[in-house]
């Protein structure tokens, strides 16, 4: 199944995100690898695609897992938590409809 994980940001987390980011990244690409990506990307801070020192409030991933437990452990595991980035994050299961 299909899951959203849908996290907010600490305030000003630019320096970390982009200390974190490569790894981040990596499990972001080892998903899409596997053929288990649908989406993923941050939210900007401001109305721009790059925001610049803005920085971003967080960021969105729907992926699939086995269940909502597995999708959880691998939120839990991002690099994004560990490096402070995130205050919150948020994992529920997603139906695609479109496209």
């Amino acid at each position: 199944m299909w899951y959203a994980i849908i996290s907010t940001d600490v305030e000003d987390s630019l320096a970390r995100r982009l200390k974190a980011r490569p790894d981040h990244i990596a499990r972001l690409q080892a998903l899409k690898d596997a053929g288990r990506l649908f989406a993923a990307g941050p939210h900007p801070a401001i109305d721009n695609e790059d925001p610049g020192e803005a920085g971003f409030t967080g960021s969105l991933v729907i992926a699939e897992f086995d269940s909502l437990a597995d999708a959880q452990a691998w939120a839990d595991e991002d690099p994004y938590i560990k490096g402070g980035v995130y205050a919150n994050v948020t994992v529920k299961p997603y139906k695609i409809v479109l496209p």
